[in-house]
């Protein structure tokens, strides 16, 4: 059978599973207007992306002109990446690496003295396989705390990680973690507690 046939034979007994025709955004999703989403864009492809390292404080003034509630003396590379500004909360003290990316379809909360390193994927939206429409949809990513999400990890939508738990490189989360553990894996479980080694103030 040639190619072209055999492409032909797919596309008769193809039983739907999506059409991207039906796709559609829902109202207000993006929580923004489409002028802003795509100043956002621009803004983030120039200013922000091009800024020295330094300029940390540069970067955290036009994420928080875009909405973004960024704590005190937070440090974002310039290579990070960040969806929707406005649906993002970064406390005080923390810091987030080259290459990460916060895929903000919905809130995405992390605590004060956390950190992402490098090439970590946060990722709070996704879409519904069982719609033949590929229906799109948010859900709250919450990152507690003193957490350290270590490089390449992926965090996935609507997960939750207690306060000073470290993800080990290139784990995978997709279920909650509790607080003051050592986690690893895909899917990544609690392997150990991790011990305090100085009382803080």
């Amino acid at each position: 059978m040639s190619h072209e046939a055999n492409k032909r034979g797919l596309a008769e007994t193809s039983v739907g599973y999506q059409d991207l025709s039906r796709f559609r955004l829902p109202e207000g999703f993006r929580g923004r207007s489409a002028f802003t989403v795509q100043l956002w864009w621009l803004v983030q492809a120039t200013l922000f992306h091009a800024s020295p390292q330094v300029f940390y404080g540069w970067r955290n003034f036009l994420l928080r002109l875009f909405g973004a509630e960024i704590g005190r003396s937070v440090k974002i590379r310039p290579s990070a990446s960040f969806t929707y500004p406005w649906k993002i909360s970064i406390g005080d003290h923390s810091w987030i690496g080259d290459q990460v990316v916060l895929y903000s379809l919905a809130n995405i909360d992390i605590g004060t003295n956390a950190v992402v390193s490098q090439n970590a994927y946060i990722c709070a939206g996704a879409h519904d396989p069982s719609t033949p429409s590929f229906d799109i949809f948010g859900s709250p990513v919450f990152i507690g705390a003193e957490c350290w999400i270590a490089t390449g990890v992926f965090v996935a939508p609507g997960v939750s990680i207690g306060r000073g738990t470290v993800v080990g490189a290139r784990s995978a989360v997709f279920a909650d973690l509790p607080g003051g553990m050592i986690c690893y894996g895909t899917p990544a479980r609690p392997v150990r507690k991790r011990v305090a080694t100085d009382k803080l103030p």
